[in-house]
């Protein structure tokens, strides 16, 4: 049996990390937040759902990162589950480097792009990709994981994991294993397309609810917003295409559809407007508030650098124009700034519409 690590015990680590646990595997989670972590030795992880799924609490081990210094004199880690948020990707990655084993390796479960920096840490033979898709998850107290729908199942894959060179491999197939405790979970020779697909879809919305205030629902019911959304999109897969990716399937739609929907392309914005208000007015479509808007209200730092500012870094050198992505960017971190308070007209009067 492998020993595991869940660096970051998030919404995301909790919810993986809490169903590896709860079927017997050895897991040690590692947190910076005390309450998290007083929460979890007192009470265990708990993990409720809303629907369909009966809540469960399962007892784990964890640590506050201060303590990590203990797994010196215990035997070393086998797979390192880094699921911190973006910008804190290279300090846990080096705190967890020195109790590898020697074979062990890295995974970057987390929303951005970030195996380049584990890479540049551990190594890039030491380093895995894994998605999590349209998992609507959030940490809803300290201990407690909550995912705003039920299981996906057969019906939507939600975990992808993958080798940054492609190929198929045991180690590939362990994180599937692992993940797919939680939920469906499939092995994928497309890691990078992968994770540029899920970050068009956290660029279409993770910021605009931060800025707005709004959850997702209202969002894709706003026609300005809704269509302003599309362009971040549209913005987003012209660079990832430009930059050699395979795209994959984004909100149940071919990339280039939402591209053209962005671009105003009359056939394309229909068919995509049909979908995400169908979307939206399905029972409890959208009604989460994503990652970014969650942070946002605790008052935590976004990851706006690292998801629409990251795509309007990439373009530049393309000289791919991203005036959408950059204007989210700015505003978004003003709100965090506290300079703007959030509220939809930074959207709906931005000249850009």
């Amino acid at each position: 049996m492998p020993r595991i690590a869940i660096i970051g015990v998030g919404a995301v680590g909790a919810y993986a990390g809490a169903h590896m646990a709860q079927a017997g595997e050895e897991v040690i989670f590692v947190d910076p937040w005390p309450e998290n972590v007083e929460a979890m030795r007192a009470n265990g992880l708990r993990v409720s759902h809303l629907k369909d799924v009966a809540e469960f609490s399962t007892k784990v081990r964890a640590l506050h990162i201060t303590e990590l210094q203990h797994l010196s004199k215990e035997a070393p880690i086998d797979i390192a589950f880094v699921c911190v948020k973006s910008y804190d990707t290279a300090w846990a990655t080096a705190m967890i480097r020195q109790y590898l084993a020697p074979a062990g390796y890295v995974v970057s479960l987390q929303n951005c792009i970030n195996e380049e920096t584990i890479a540049a840490i551990v190594g890039w033979g030491r380093v895995l990709g894994c998605i999590a898709s349209s998992i609507t998850v959030d940490l809803f107290e300290p201990g407690h994981v909550r995912r705003a729908a039920g299981k996906s199942g057969a019906s939507h894959t939600v975990f992808r994991a993958g080798e940054l060179h492609g190929r198929i491999t045991d180690r590939t197939r362990e994180v599937v294993r692992l993940v797919g405790l939680a939920d469906s979970a499939k092995p994928t020779e497309n890691i990078w397309g992968e994770r540029w697909s899920k970050l068009v879809i956290n660029a279409m919305g993770n910021g605009l609810s931060a800025c707005t205030g709004l959850i997702s629902r209202d969002i894709m019911l706003n026609d300005t917003l809704r269509h302003f959304s599309t362009r971040l999109g549209s913005e987003a897969i012209r660079v990832g295409q430009a930059l050699g990716y395979k795209l994959e399937e984004i909100f149940h739609m071919k990339p280039e559809l939402i591209a053209r929907a962005g671009e105003n392309d009359m056939d394309a914005t229909r068919e995509f407007d049909a979908h995400r208000l169908e979307e939206a007015r399905r029972p409890g479509g959208g009604a989460h508030r994503p990652s970014m808007g969650q942070d946002m209200v605790k008052g935590r730092r976004t990851e706006i650098e690292f998801l629409n500012g990251f795509i309007v870094d990439k373009s530049e050198p393309l000289g791919i124009a991203t005036p959408a992505n950059a204007a989210l960017t700015s505003i978004v971190k003003r709100v965090e700034k506290g300079e703007l308070a959030p509220d939809p007209r930074h959207i709906l009067e931005l000249r850009l519409n």
